[in-house]
């Protein structure tokens, strides 16, 4: 009966374990990939200071400031989410120890309760003449053989009882342990998670502040982004033109190499369409650094509540200095002058084109075979207001695509 209870015991306790074990590596998983998450964030908002220290550098609040700290506020509270998220994930791990320490206190309990019982068994009947008695009277050979293999097996039970007493205390002590580490790191985590708040606060005041001065400059501001359209018009026009030009090229080539009817590619270029296809979503981001500073299509003015801003590709803010670079192989369509300040180069994937413009100066020339990463030119600087920014499309035949479908999520 008793090796029964014991080997009930075992199995119960060994399966707690194993379910502790699953449970702790999945929490595991989830912290390391918060903290992960945290710390690309944190990364970030790095990133955005130093983005924000280059525009400041001009005495006067700029549209480009309001779009970092704009920026810069949403990775805020993305940070705070994720600081809540540890929080809860951790809340979680504590009440789970608190329930395993809570059931460790109670199987250990049980235990010296029933090794107790045992010790005083073992010493109301400690006589060994006693014993011995018990086990020559039996009836025959076998009822002896089972009489001592009795004692035996109850003294192997007192010694596993005792080392399964000494193992729950170890275990005990160790998960105490884990808690109150568990404890402190929540107290922290909730001290971090106040000092994001105030610095949110303190940015939501600037980002008010700069807002109220930019709405008086309305006028302003219209006519800097009429500028700025006209630029994109022309922009617009001349990848159209360029993409039928290359399209009409194509089926030309495409129809001297086969004479099968309707094909618009030739062999190799229809390859590169489908490299270029196969890795969307993970081709490189057209800078090394850099943060989304206008997405695709159309969107609200930051500051002109009734303006609507259409973007054909992405803005991508970035540091003085920074260079655009191929998201894939191919081949120089065009580099075009689109104002004094604004050059733009086109790159032919088979069927799929990629725009980069707002360069200061182009390192490549139409023709030139060009390999992923490849630098292509040098992103502009305006000296105003210290803002360096690429902008960015992708194309397939006349269709504009959305370009952040198409670039990795990580940069």
């Amino acid at each position: 009966m008793r090796s029964r209870n014991l080997f009930a015991l075992y199995k119960y306790l060994s399966l707690v374990f194993i379910l502790f074990i699953c449970l702790e590596g999945l929490s595991q998983d989830k912290k390391s990939s918060l903290e992960k998450s945290k710390k690309k964030i944190e990364q970030e908002i790095a990133y955005t200071n130093r983005l924000l220290s280059e525009t400041k550098q001009s005495k006067k609040t700029s549209l480009n400031q309001l779009v970092i700290l704009n920026n810069k506020i949403k990775k805020r509270d993305e940070l705070i989410e994720n600081i809540n998220a540890e929080i809860k994930t951790l809340e979680v791990k504590i009440i789970s120890n608190n329930k395993k320490n809570n059931d460790l206190k109670k199987e250990l309990d049980k235990l010296k309760d029933e090794y107790a019982r045992m010790i005083y068994y073992a010493y109301k009947n400690k006589n060994l003449y006693d014993r011995w008695m018990f086990i020559f009277s039996s009836k025959d050979f076998n009822q002896a053989y089972q009489r001592l293999k009795y004692f035996q097996q109850y003294s192997d039970y007192r010694k596993t009882q005792a080392e399964l007493i000494v193992k729950t205390q170890k275990e005990l002590n160790t998960n105490v342990a884990k808690l109150e580490n568990q404890k402190e790191e929540k107290v922290s985590l909730l001290k971090d998670k106040e000092k994001e708040r105030n610095l949110l606060e303190q940015e939501k005041q600037q980002q008010n502040e700069a807002y109220s001065e930019l709405s008086k400059r309305e006028k302003n501001l219209l006519a800097d982004l009429r500028a700025k359209e006209k630029e994109a018009t022309r922009l617009q026009n001349a990848i159209e033109e360029i993409i039928e030009a290359e399209m009409r090229a194509a089926a030309e080539r495409a129809k001297a190499e086969s004479s099968t009817s309707g094909a618009t590619l030739t062999a190799a270029e229809l390859n590169l369409s489908k490299d270029f296809v196969s890795n969307k979503g993970e081709l490189p981001w057209p800078s090394d650094k850099g943060l989304v500073s206008s997405t695709f299509g159309e969107h609200q003015h930051p500051v002109l509540r009734k303006v609507k801003i259409k973007n054909n590709g992405i803005n991508i803010l970035t540091e003085k200095g920074q260079h655009a670079r191929a998201i894939f192989g191919g081949t120089v369509v065009s580099v075009k002058t689109i104002s004094s300040t604004n050059k733009a180069i086109i790159i032919k994937h088979g069927e799929y084109f990629s725009v980069y413009s707002n360069l200061a100066e182009a390192y490549v020339k139409r023709g030139e075979l060009i390999a992923t990463l490849q630098n292509l030119g040098l992103i502009y600087t305006n000296p105003d207001d210290g803002k360096t920014e690429l902008h960015f499309e992708i194309w397939k035949g006349r269709t504009l695509l959305n370009p952040a479908s198409w670039l990795s999520k990580s940069n």
